[in-house]
């Protein structure tokens, strides 16, 4: 049994290397790329302060009920429980990454963050590059999407330590269609960094985020979800750049309410895994070939067994 598991990781580790001759010289666009939603989460700090970005209510709840109400949180901003490496062994390659600095932090770090803060952004892209290292034909789409609490000099701070961290692993930003595998290992990439930020105008190896539109569906119904998905995904396709269709079943506060000391796992995974069966069937559309982004929003997203397990936590390209 272990013996087989390890040529089963080993087997996702390295997909992308090995991908039959046809599929090399096609724009990754055309290509279901498997990838986590709030991919950090698998560490939440409960002695954290709460972030920047949540509302008053949240400030207020929290202040009132301390470590009680940040535990109670924690169990719905977890979306995630392998850490990076271990959703890179799983296959994942595309990444949901949210940037946050810390109010009253000495050494002005930043910190991945949902509700709560997760660990320091550069031990986490250095997780990533170490595994990059190993694999060298692998490659990943860091999508650095929502930012909280920066200034100018902070985003300068970041570019800097992507500069440091990946170097020449990194693929300038370029017409989408003309990104295939056969042309990243040619050329040693790696790494494709998305910057949801007019930062991204200045520094060349920052592709624009709107080259990764990620439309969200906001509910909590899986027919509706299945609906949004369907109608979008066509007219998505013609546009010619990367895109993500989020297959994200999100709580209303109603929810939350409701399944408060539940927790996401307990109260989204059914219906989550309804839409995945409803898609994985659907072979009419053709799902399985063209799913752009599949991400379980709020259940444990990389308790992964497989290829289809790792596309059910995922959000591709």
């Amino acid at each position: 049994m272990a013996s087989s598991q390890g040529k089963s990781e080993l087997k996702f580790a390295d997909w992308m290397a090995t991908l039959p001759d046809s599929i090399h010289s096609i724009p990754l666009t055309n290509l279901a790329i498997p990838g986590s939603h709030d991919s950090f989460s698998f560490y939440i700090d409960e002695a954290s302060p709460v972030g920047p970005e949540q509302p008053e209510t949240v400030q207020n709840f929290v202040s009132v009920f301390g470590t009680v109400a940040k535990k109670l949180m924690r169990k719905w901003l977890a979306t995630q429980t392998m850490n990076f490496t271990g959703q890179l062994g799983a296959g994942i390659r595309y990444f949901d990454l949210r940037i946050s600095t810390k109010p009253r932090d000495p050494d002005n770090e930043l910190y991945f963050a949902h509700g709560l803060f997760s660990a320091k952004v550069n031990e986490g892209l250095e997780e990533i590059n170490a595994f990059l290292t190993d694999h060298h034909k692998e490659v990943v789409f860091l999508d650095f999407n929502h930012f909280y609490g920066m200034q100018k000099y902070h985003h300068e701070k970041l570019v800097q330590m992507l500069k440091d961290i990946y170097g020449n692993k990194m693929c300038p930003a370029i017409f989408a269609q003309e990104v295939s595998l056969k042309y990243l290992w040619e050329k040693d990439y790696q790494v494709l960094v998305f910057y949801h930020s007019p930062v991204a105008l200045e520094v060349p190896f920052l592709w624009p985020g709107q080259m990764m539109p990620a439309p969200w569906a906001n509910t909590t119904d899986p027919e509706k979800l299945i609906q949004f998905l369907q109608a979008s995904i066509t007219e998505r396709r013609k546009k010619g750049s990367f895109f993500i269709s989020q297959v994200v079943l999100t709580p209303k506060a109603s929810t939350v309410v409701k399944g408060v000391a539940s927790g996401l796992r307990e109260t989204i995974t059914e219906r989550q895994n309804f839409v995945l069966y409803t898609l994985g069937k659907d072979e009419d559309r053709g799902w399985t070939r063209r799913l752009g982004k599949v991400s379980d929003h709020q259940t444990a997203g990389t308790n992964m067994e497989g290829p289809t397990g790792s596309l059910s936590a995922s959000c591709a390209t």
